[in-house]
């Protein structure tokens, strides 16, 4: 079979997407013998109608297939960890070093920010001449060498994901859950891992506000990666506040730095917490002695070395983690950013934040947009703290005046003072196969 038509077809009437189907569609939209009309009407017949289990297997499968695989001979296993985006989410950072420290092996595929969260390229890419372009005898190399690498998606990984990615956008497709699905998991299981952790974010500052919906992807992704054979688990954590207390590209790589050299707070339990299911699913560590594992090689130092082992191999500074301020940039006008009335806070619109990050100059609304390391926030209350008088809500770091009073406005409309409010739990489900 070489014609898509009956493929889009069967989907439009709802008979689902066979493998055949799949690779038909995926090879054709790497090759481009699937035209743009033909794969915006799959997009559109997808989310109208479903594929089931079966066809979400099927299709990231086949996108998958559609370029290189790679394949690992390490003697540890090769695991990964996914995030489907918060504000402040800096734990691909110091989870890779740690799960190195415990045994594993990380390579590492990420990608940049868009909307209102940020990208772990992005932060990386605060420090200066950290490499995320790397070629792949490079990438194998440096993973052999210091056992992780964080790096952009080569252009022959997953190819059909790419344009129909770009394709869905068009389409008016991007929300259906099979399509989102594929996409994110075809990428990921590109990189040959042994086991994949997902992260999947719900509440103010998350894409998926709901419970419901995070379930639902959470599930989707995990019956889905299981299913085209790689052991998949994932955890629903908050997003209803900034995991980090920094919001910003270079000031989130100063608090990754600090929670390597001990600082406590919520990024770090986070951190562990994935990092643990990460050993635990790999089989590097028994599930029970996991958690510990992790807290070691935390707390004596060892993630550290990893890190700043991968930082100079990727082309940064020797002495990131001993000189932070000697190397990351810092902003020209940094201010606090003081309530309109003193009291706890009850309330944070996460999503708010994420976005005054971008206006000021941090994050970027299309592809290809420069940004800029220094700006952001710093000092960020978490729920139930209080800002009394003189006390800031937050600490700004802008590019000019103008931009550090638009950026003070949108946090004081962010925060909802009043009676401060117990945050819920960090992890509030796993769900496994």
């Amino acid at each position: 079979m070489s014609d898509p038509r009956p493929v889009i077809a069967a989907v439009r009437d709802g008979r689902g997407l066979s493998d055949e189907g799949a690779g038909l569609l995926a090879h054709g939209l790497a090759d481009g013998s699937v035209s743009d009309a033909q794969a915006g009407a799959f997009a559109m017949a997808v989310l109208t109608r479903g594929i089931g289990e079966a066809g979400r297997v099927a299709l990231t499968r086949a996108m998958r297939d559609s370029g290189r695989v790679m394949v690992w001979d390490r003697p540890g296993p090769v695991v990964d960890k996914h995030s489907t985006g918060g504000i402040g989410d800096t734990v691909s950072l110091i989870l890779a070093p740690i799960l190195v420290a415990c045994g594993a092996y990380v390579p590492m595929i990420s990608g940049r920010g868009l909307g209102h969260t940020g990208g772990t390229l992005d932060k990386l890419e605060a420090i200066p001449g950290f490499r995320t372009a790397l070629s792949e005898d490079e990438f194998r190399r440096i993973v052999g060498d210091v056992g992780c690498a964080i790096v952009a998606a080569s252009a022959d990984l997953a190819p059909a994901d790419r344009r129909l990615y770009a394709i869905r956008d068009e389409a008016a497709a991007v929300e259906s859950l099979d399509l989102i699905t594929a996409s994110i998991l075809s990428k990921k299981l590109a990189a040959g891992l042994d086991a994949l952790v997902l992260d999947v974010k719900a509440g103010s500052g998350a894409f998926l506000k709901t419970p419901e919906e995070a379930q639902a992807l959470a599930r989707s992704l995990v019956s889905t990666a299981n299913g085209a054979g790689c052991r998949t688990s994932a955890l629903i954590t908050d997003m209803d506040q900034p995991l980090a207390r920094a919001a910003g590209n270079g000031l989130e790589v100063r608090e990754a730095i600090a929670c390597l050299r001990g600082a406590q707070g919520a990024l770090r339990e986070l951190t562990l917490a994935l990092s643990a299911e990460c050993l635990a699913l790999g089989g590097a560590a028994p599930e029970s002695e996991a958690w510990e594992l992790a807290h070691a090689a935390l707390d004596g130092g060892r993630a550290a070395e990893c890190f700043a082992a991968m930082v100079a191999a990727q082309g940064g500074p020797g002495d990131l983690l001993e000189h932070p301020d000697r190397h990351l940039p810092a902003a020209p006008v940094i201010r606090d950013v003081l309530p309109e009335r003193p009291g706890k806070v009850a309330a944070i619109d996460a999503t708010a934040l994420g976005r005054a990050v971008v206006a000021l100059g941090g994050g970027r609304v299309r592809a290809g947009e420069a940004v800029d390391p220094r700006v952001g926030f710093s000092d960020l209350r978490r729920l139930g703290e209080a800002a009394g008088e003189g006390e800031p809500l937050a600490v700004v770091h802008a590019a000019s005046e103008d931009a550090a009073e638009a950026a003070a406005a949108a946090v004081r409309a962010a925060y909802v003072m009043g009676g401060g409010a117990e945050p819920g739990p960090l992890v509030r489900e796993r769900i496994a196969p």
